[in-house]
């Protein structure tokens, strides 16, 4: 498995606040919030970014978004309303390159940027 910090919060090898797991996602609260309720969905499987996921498994991206909308009904997001965002190679602003879903809430939209 590739060595970026995203996979060492997978394999255990550093701490993180995982509020989310199954057999094909986890999440975690990202350590440099964009907003008061910042939450990462990263698939287990390695891309490193949108465009290496092969058009033959979207399921992989539609797992990404199932998780982080179920963990926002759980957390009573649902109602008030959230963002997801997927960010793509460095002009679009990732920065960690395993492909991840950043959920974020908590306040209105408009009053928080969306980061890598």
């Amino acid at each position: 498995m590739p060595d970026t910090i995203f996979h060492k919060i997978m394999r255990r090898e550093i701490p993180a606040d995982i509020v989310f797991e199954d057999d094909h996602v986890i999440a975690f609260r990202d350590i440099a919030p964009q907003a008061p309720v910042h939450v990462l969905f990263v698939p287990k499987r390695d891309f490193a970014t949108l465009n290496d996921v092969p058009a033959s498994e979207p399921e992989i991206i539609g797992r990404l978004a199932v998780a982080a909308a179920a963990w926002a009904k759980a957390q009573g997001f649902d109602e008030d309303g959230y963002r997801v965002v997927m960010n793509c190679n460095g002009d679009g602003g990732q920065t960690v390159f395993q492909i991840h879903l950043h959920l974020l809430a908590g306040a209105p939209l408009g009053r928080f940027g969306t980061t890598a």
